[in-house]
């Protein structure tokens, strides 16, 4: 493992405590935190690799971005989500951010299980995500459904998106 990887996992750790802490006790991630991790991305990656790195962090920021704000544009997750994702991806730079999205992804349907488990609703988000998916594959609008005002019935996202990310890095990194 390299001494960048190795910096980074360690910066994603650090970020990884304070996101845990701030999406499952108040469901908000700082936007003080996601600006300080891009920049922190931005000036390492310009560190390792000049202005080839900058370019790679902007791009990965801008991948991580667009990638989110889809699952966004469907209220599968909020705006602070994907702005912590984008800032991840300044980090992780543009070739690991497809790789991170999908194991985000997995790592979300995880945490979603668990917080629905510990809500007594796993039936319940079943049956909206069958919902959602039929409406998807049929082509039609997926339902958007309400944003509970009780949180313990909603997902701390930032949780699977710096462990999925951490876990990308550590595995999956070249």
């Amino acid at each position: 493992m390299t001494n960048q990887i190795i910096t980074s996992i360690v910066l994603l750790l650090l970020l990884a405590i304070v996101i845990a802490y701030y999406d499952v006790r108040y469901r908000r991630i700082p936007n003080l935190l996601v600006i300080a991790t891009l920049i922190c991305g931005l000036i390492l990656n310009i560190k390792w690799a000049g202005w080839a790195g900058a370019a790679a962090s902007l791009k990965g920021g801008a991948l991580a971005f667009g990638l989110m704000l889809i699952l966004h544009i469907f209220s599968a997750l909020g705006a602070g989500d994907v702005k912590l994702f984008a800032s991840i991806g300044s980090i992780i730079g543009v070739q690991q951010v497809p790789t991170a999205y999908v194991v985000v992804i997995i790592t979300g349907g995880v945490v979603a299980l668990f917080t629905a488990a510990l809500a007594g609703t796993l039936r319940e988000t079943f049956h909206r995500v069958s919902l959602i998916l039929v409406n998807l594959l049929s082509g039609w609008q997926p339902p958007r459904f309400p944003t509970p005002a009780d949180k313990k019935h909603t997902v701390p996202y930032g949780v699977a998106i710096t462990m999925g990310s951490l876990v990308s890095l550590a595995f999956f990194s070249s």
